[in-house]
């Protein structure tokens, strides 16, 4: 939300005093505020309230919803959700982070789970690139772990039969040796994943690859939301092992 948006949202009499306080500290996809900045935006809001309390106290109370840094207040994870619930959504990361938090329990393969806890501190941190590219690898790690123990032989047999000279595999790393592209079209042809998926999955790599390279490319959170959700109902959601 905007500083805008402020005028329309603040003056709601169910808020709690803290309710407001996160509110204003989500203002422009949040992060760290003084408490001489939490009461400008409340002013600018036209809420003069604030200015009289002991802010403060206030956050130093939200059992986590807020912490104190070195240079400030800023909501943590639950914080962001709580004001997304307020509907001071911080944008459309905010969904997409608290959905990838959500897969981690399910997943069991280390590897895999060290990409996907990294993705997750970069959307946390609005590092939009970093997360495209981790993200994505997360979801390959899942792919490779779920054809070792799932589907070996086949795989080996497709990838025999595209390239006579291949080793057959016998671990996830000897897996990663062929490349991402390919390794989606073996997937489809040994029926791990459809064909509309794959082209999804298809257009994920493709935006991982932009993102990977220095290119003139430019997109927002929308679009990294969108690259998440269809990685976490097409693989974090299905082939977690």
């Amino acid at each position: 939300m905007t500083r805008d948006d402020l005028k329309d949202i603040l003056h709601n009499p169910k808020l709690s005093r803290l309710d407001i306080l996160v509110i204003l500290l989500s203002v422009d996809s949040g992060g760290v505020r003084s408490i001489k900045e939490l009461k400008e935006l409340a002013a600018y809001g036209g809420l003069r309230k604030p200015a009289g309390w002991n802010i403060s106290d206030i956050l130093s109370r939200s059992k986590g919803i807020a912490v104190r840094t070195n240079d400030g207040w800023e909501l943590t994870k639950e914080g962001k959700l709580h004001a997304a619930s307020l509907g001071a959504d911080s944008g459309p990361v905010v969904t997409a982070n608290a959905s990838l938090r959500k897969c981690l329990s399910s997943i069991t393969s280390p590897d895999a789970k060290e990409f996907i806890e990294e993705a997750v501190k970069c959307l946390e941190a609005r590092y939009l690139r970093a997360a495209v590219v981790l993200s994505w690898v997360g979801a390959v790690s899942v792919l490779h772990q779920y054809v070792v123990s799932n589907k070996l032989a086949e795989f080996n047999a497709e990838a025999l039969r595209r390239n006579s000279d291949w080793k057959a595999a016998k671990t996830a790393d000897d897996i990663g040796r062929i490349k991402e592209a390919t390794f989606l079209q073996i997937l489809e042809s040994i029926s791990v994943v459809g064909k509309n998926t794959k082209q999804e999955l298809e257009e994920c790599l493709r935006l991982r690859n932009a993102t990977g390279h220095p290119t003139s490319l430019k997109y927002g959170e929308s679009r990294v939301a969108s690259h998440i959700e269809i990685l976490i109902l097409n693989v974090f959601s299905k082939f977690s092992v």
